[in-house]
């Protein structure tokens, strides 16, 4: 089990070309799920849990892995399914999201498979996906997708409100003050639009790649200028249908769009550098979820165009 996961970094050559890998693991039902392997430290046995008075009742625990102390997640319960009965006989797939590491108590290890994003697929409508963000088909059989956003949401929780200090850099401005945000978890859309409410930033939402690409083409379509309607894009980069990595390169590679600012805000936080922000043509990469530093770098765009107007003013 230890060698499963061996060459990780090498899987990140992956990144804009719209491809992923995917653990696919079982919990105590025959359905199967995935998590893109990106996210994953390694997968290890169970290791003895110590208990923690007053957490959530998903958290089964604290293991020490590698001299560091992580919260053990009972996966099956958090989406709603009775908890592993003995997690010594389960798996835990060691994870960062979010800034954070945590371990996820799963049944049994399936295999990784290779996947196009395109090949990953929203729930199908009036499907129960409470906490399904996406699903694929893996030899004939569904595979689902958790929202771990949400999972994170409602087991560990976190601060959506923006500081008073970071809400008094906010002024009256006379730029485009309007931002797409891509993002397949409901939770995160909402979290970004929170965010930005709290600086009287309007938002339009969209729930992929293509969705996004999609919106910003009809916005293209019309006689006002995209750019001046739009202050940035921020966008997820896992997602079904188009990652944002792919969704970043067909921006740069339309006429229209190529000078919009984008700003890759994942929750993939360990493995991914500038280096991958740069390959595809972004602007900034944000690790999920801090409201001030989203608000702070929304706020920095902001004061970058009203510069570039009052410079572009001045000349004329």
């Amino acid at each position: 089990m230890a060698g499963i996961l061996d060459g990780v970094n090498r899987r990140t050559q992956l990144a804009g070309t719209n491809r992923l890998e995917l653990l696919m693991f079982r919990l105590q039902r025959k359905q199967r799920y995935g998590i893109n392997v990106f996210k994953v430290r390694e997968v290890i046995h169970c290791p003895q849990l110590t208990q923690v008075p007053h957490s959530h009742p998903a958290v089964r625990g604290v293991a020490n892995i590698r001299d560091q102390a992580i919260t053990i997640i009972d996966l099956g319960m958090a989406i709603g399914q009775p908890p592993l009965e003995d997690p010594r006989k389960g798996f835990v797939i060691v994870t960062e999201y979010n800034r954070s590491t945590q371990g996820f108590l799963v049944t049994g290890i399936d295999h990784i498979v290779n996947l196009n994003w395109e090949d990953i697929l929203p729930p199908p409508k009036g499907a129960n996906s409470g906490y399904m963000t996406a699903v694929t088909n893996v030899d004939k059989e569904i595979v689902e997708i958790i929202d771990v956003e949400k999972i994170m949401s409602e087991v560990i929780g976190g601060n959506e409100q923006v500081s008073d200090e970071v809400l008094s850099n906010v002024h009256e401005s006379e730029i485009p003050r309007h931002i797409l945000v891509v993002d397949d978890s409901s939770v995160a859309r909402n979290q970004i639009k929170r965010a930005l409410d709290q600086l009287g930033i309007e938002s339009t939402l969209a729930n992929d790649g293509a969705a996004g690409l999609k919106q910003l083409k009809a916005w293209a379509d019309e006689e006002q200028a995209v750019t001046d309607r739009l202050a940035m894009v921020i966008s997820d980069v896992e997602m079904p249908q188009m990652d944002g990595y792919t969704l970043t390169s067909e921006i740069r590679q339309d006429p229209r769009l190529r000078d919009l600012y984008v700003v890759l805000h994942t929750s993939l936080s360990g493995v991914f550098n500038s280096a991958l922000v740069d390959k595809v043509g972004a602007n900034k990469f944000i690790p999920k979820f801090d409201p001030d530093e989203l608000a702070t770098a929304v706020l920095g765009r902001i004061r970058e165009l009203e510069e570039k107007n009052a410079s572009t003013t001045g000349d004329n």
